[in-house]
This record gives structure tokens, C-alpha cells and sequence, in this order.
């Protein structure tokens, strides 16, 4: 994304160049499930020499929201269509291509949102075993503009209702572009016409896996560190997991690992990850517990966003004060992901919004002095997971549901925290994941939570009157936590789950669950 990405040593690589579509980094993902490495490049940061430099085997252009029909709007470099590469436009990305090739292309004042049907009317390469001539195909459409006459040397070959342009292709140059999105999975065919592009017309190997990154990561970590120390943040997480066992395997005893326990895991999860990290794979590991540190900072506070901002500051205190013991480090590791690398610079080249201010370690670098060892910053979440199963860890770790860095502190919203209430919520939601893993259902879930609420409700519990707390239950179904679907339990599992927790958690009378998506809802109720 900017120069201080470092790209993975891969010989069949696919450039993506982004005009801000909103799904871009489905493109990405998509290309590399079938086995070709890609990187997403904003299309102001390539320039002909950035290309060579690349050395891809083709070239993506994305969808973006602007209008080739505007002045000064987004364009590919002009020498791409004249290096020889191989060439896909999608949406924006086919309408930049056709203009800039001596096309036309309009405003019809007829928008396509949304499912849509395509029909074949040329047989294409980016067809094949896909799509067969003559068919009528579902896609997912997202257009205004659309092509309305196509560049010398190009053919169509498909249409629909609104769209006379649907899929073009110059076979000789190897050009071509598809008004719809392939990339999304509204598209029921749409990753194996990618794969068409990238393995038929592009002719990458597919030989891109975790096994052979993880070697190249490791070789990497050595050539970064040498002989400096390193210490990485553990919080049991699946990212910092990951990085720590990579790190590990690559320099040893160079590496030290801090958890800092805040008093706010999940029940158990702090005793596993001393117990793997330090037991099986014979880590350094300093394990300072500091839950009544962060209960005192955090002694009478209800706003969420003075939560995150308390929890943060006080974990950074902690951190360097147990850096400073082990007589600190040259480098900090830090489980920075791709999608963050991507979305630190948009399309526009501006900085990404902020979406919460609790991220890993957050202004540790600058306090401390230490350069970044970041090993996780070419891969996607589900490529993480990936990465650590290569690795060795545990499936119940590499697996584990998103779980937010102030922890249990923003699943009891509205009120101060104490012992007893994270006691409560601890052992609740401990049933309920224990409950979804019985059920065989926690591998189909993205995200499942308890929320302990700010409200008391009368009960009847044997002949006495109680008067206890309010627990909410949350799952939900996603891709990538953008947007989100709450999971459909049938009644007899929620009626099941309500029962053990009534029964076994002392201090809840009452349970109920959160039908919200997202939108309008978040995931995280705090």
C-alpha cells in the first residue's frame, strides 16, 4: 500500500489498483483463495515505473465511486495498456479502461443495483467452466455510468436488460472488463472467473500457500532482527498468538512475550494462553496480573469511549514497566494485518477514520523507542488463522470468536465495573459458548457474546422474590465483521442456554437475545 510495505517474495503476483470501491479487498481475497499472491495499490500511488518494479502477471483495475464522465477523475496509468500485461476492469475499473482506450462511456440515467442477470453472447476465456454461451447468469451489479461504445479491437460478450456492455474482451491484448462484480458472493460464479484471469489468461501457477509464506516470513523476522531483541504484546488473541509463535520459531530465546492481564478475559483463556505459550512451546513469557490496577483506574466510569481510552493508557504503563524489567528490547512485534495496512491510506490518499481508540498497543512505539517487527502485515484475518494452524496452535485458539481489546469491560455497558459484575458475566458467557460448541454451531458463527445489562428485573426464584441483573445474548453471522446477521438459534436452544444461566449464575434472573443487525446495530453492543 505505501513504500513501507513489504511485499512477500512470490513469483506469480497479481497488482490490484484501487479506485476506492467499497469491496476492493474482496478482489484480493478472492485471488488469493485460489492459491495467487495480489497486493492492493491506490491508483495515484502506481506509476509505470511502481509496475515494473512489481512485476505482476496481470493487472486488476477495481470498481471506485467516482464517474469517468467527470473531469479529474481516477485513471489508470496510461502505459499499463501498453506493457503487454494482462489487463481485468471491474465496474469503474472497466469503464477507466474502455475510456482511456478510446471508448465512450455515458450516463444513461438507468441505474443497476444489486442482483442482476447477465447473458452470454461470446464465448471468453474468463468463462470457461464457469459460464457456458447462450446462458443467462446471476450477478451482482453497482453502476450508474455504463460503457456505451467499445475500443477498436474489442468484443462483446455479455449483456444485460440495463447494460449493453455487460462483459468485454480483447482476446489479442488480453483485455478485459465486466460491468458487474465478480468479487462478491452475490456473484454465484464470480471467484472461478477470477481464477480464469489469473490462472488462464494471466497463467499463475496457483502455488501461493501459508506453508511457503511462513518460511519466507521467518526468513524475513531473521534478516530484520539479527541479533536484537524482541518483545510482543500477548493478549491471547488470535493476531498476537500468531506473531508471537512465528517470531518464536524464527529467533528463540531473542523473543520475549508481556501478557498483560487486565482482569477482563474470558473464563479460562488467560490460564491457556500461559499454558501454551509458556509450557508448550517453552516461551518467555511474563505474565503480570494487574486486574486490580485496572479496577482501581476504572473504579466509578460508565462512558464507553473513557473505558477503551483508561483501559489503553493504563495497559501502555504496564507494558513498559514490564519492557523495563527484562532490560527492554530493539524491536516491538505488533499483529498488524493487512486490511489495516490498506486502510491506512484510502483511495483519495487521505488517513482512514478512526473507528476506536483501543488497537493492540497503540502509541507504544513512539514511547519506547523500538522499531516495528510486523510479520502479519500481507495477510487477510482468515489467512492468520491459516498461518497459525501451520504453525502449530492450538485449533480452540486460531478459531476463537473476535474478542475486543478492553475485553468483558464493554459487555457491561452503562454502568462501573466491579468484580463481582465481571464474575457474573464471565461464568454466563462462559455457558453460552460451551452451549454453541455442543451444539456444533460455533465454527458457523462469527461472534458470540454475553452483555451483562444495567437493568434489574423482578423474579421468582423457588418462593422468594429476587430482584437481579438482565443478560443479553449476541451471535452473529459474517464475512469480514462489516456487516452482520444475528445467528437464527431455534427456541429450544435459546430456551436451553436461558435455563443454565438462571440456574447457574447467581445475580441474573433474566435472559434475552439481540435480533439486531449491523446495519442498523454494531456487533459490539458498547
Amino acid at each position: 500500500m505505501t513504500d513501507k510495505t513489504a511485499s512477500v517474495v512470490a513469483e506469480d503476483r497479481i497488482l490490484i489498483i484501487d479506485f476506492g470501491s467499497q469491496v476492493t479487498q474482496l478482489i484480493a481475497r478472492r485471488v488469493r483463495e485460489s492459491g495467487v499472491y495480489s497486493e492492493i495499490h491506490p491508483f495515484n500511488a502506481v506509476t509505470a515505473d511502481f509496475i515494473k518494479a512489481f512485476a505482476p502477471k496481470g493487472v486488476i483495475l477495481s470498481g471506485g465511486p467516482a464517474s469517468v464522465t467527470a473531469a479529474d477523475t481516477p485513471r489508470a496509468p496510461q502505459d499499463l495498456f501498453s506493457m503487454g500485461l494482462p489487463v481485468l476492469g471491474i465496474c469503474y475499473g472497466q469503464q477507466t479502461m474502455v475510456s482511456q482506450l478510446g471508448g465512450s462511456v455515458e450516463d444513461p440515467g438507468h441505474r443497476e443495483f444489486g442482483r442482476a442477470f447477465v447473458d452470454v453472447t461470446g464465448d471468453c476465456v474468463l468463462f470457461h467452466g464457469a459460464w457456458d454461451l447462450g446462458a443467462r447468469e446471476q450477478v451482482w451489479m453497482s453502476h450508474g455510468d455504463r460503457v456505451e461504445s467499445i475500443p477498436e479491437g474489442f468484443r462483446v460478450v455479455g449483456t444485460s436488460e440495463g447494460c449493453p456492455f455487460a462483459a468485454i474482451a480483447d482476446d489479442e491484448r488480453r483485455f478485459y472488463g465486466v460491468q458487474f462484480h465478480p468479487e462478491v458472493a452475490h456473484t454465484p460464479h464470480g471467484a472461478q472467473l477470477l481464477r480464469n484471469f489469473t490462472h488462464g489468461v494471466c497463467g499463475c501457477g496457483g502455488d501461493w500457500t501459508m506453508a511457503a509464506f511462513k518460511e519466507q516470513a521467518i526468513t524475513k523476522v531473521r534478516d530484520q532482527v539479527g541479533s536484537g531483541r524482541v518483545i510482543c504484546g500477548l493478549s491471547g488473541g488470535v493476531d498476537s498468538s500468531v506473531v508471537a509463535a512465528l517470531i518464536h520459531e524464527a529467533i528463540g530465546d531473542q523473543l520475549v512475550c508481556v501478557l498483560v492481564d487486565h482482569g477482563m478475559m474470558r473464563q479460562g483463556e488467560t490460564d491457556q494462553v500461559v499454558k501454551v505459550f509458556r509450557d508448550r512451546f517453552n516461551i518467555t513469557l511474563v505474565h503480570r496480573d494487574a486486574s486490580d490496577l485496572f479496577l482501581t483506574k476504572l473504579d466509578g466510569v460508565t462512558d464507553p469511549e473513557a473505558k477503551r481510552k483508561i483501559i489503553g493508557a493504563t495497559f501502555i504503563d504496564v507494558f513498559e514497566e514490564e519492557a523495563r524489567k527484562v532490560g527492554g528490547a530493539d524491536f516491538l512485534a505488533q499483529g498488524t494485518l493487512y486490511p489495516d495496512v490498506i486502510e491506512s491510506v484510502s483511495f483519495t490518499g487521505g488517513p482512514s477514520v478512526t473507528i476506536k481508540s483501543h488497537h493492540n498497543v497503540g502509541g507504544l512505539p513512539e514511547r519506547m523507542n523500538m522499531s516495528l517487527v510486523e510479520p502479519l502485515r500481507e495477510l487477510f484475518k482468515d489467512e492468520v488463522r491459516d498461518l497459525g494452524r501451520e504453525l502449530g496452535l492450538p485449533e480452540e485458539m486460531v478459531g476463537r470468536h473476535p474478542f475486543p481489546g478492553p475485553g468483558l469491560a464493554i459487555r457491561i455497558p452503562g454502568q462501573p465495573l466491579t468484580k463481582d459484575k465481571l464474575d457474573i458475566l464471565r461464568k454466563a458467557d462462559a455457558i453460552y459458548l460451551e452451549e454453541i460448541r455442543e451444539a456444533g454451531l460455533y465454527d458457523a458463527i462469527w461472534q458470540a457474546f454475553a452483555v451483562l445489562l444495567p437493568v434489574r428485573t423482578v423474579g421468582v426464584m423457588g418462593d422468594a422474590r429476587s430482584y437481579d441483573f438482565a443478560l443479553a445474548l449476541r451471535a452473529v453471522t459474517s464475512t469480514d465483521g462489516m456487516t452482520a446477521d444475528y445467528y437464527p438459534f431455534d427456541h429450544g436452544f435459546l430456551g436451553r442456554v436461558g435455563n443454565r444461566i438462571i440456574n447457574e449464575v447467581k445475580g441474573v434472573n433474566r435472559v434475552v437475545y439481540d435480533v439486531t443487525s449491523k446495519p442498523p446495530g454494531t456487533i459490539e453492543w458498547e
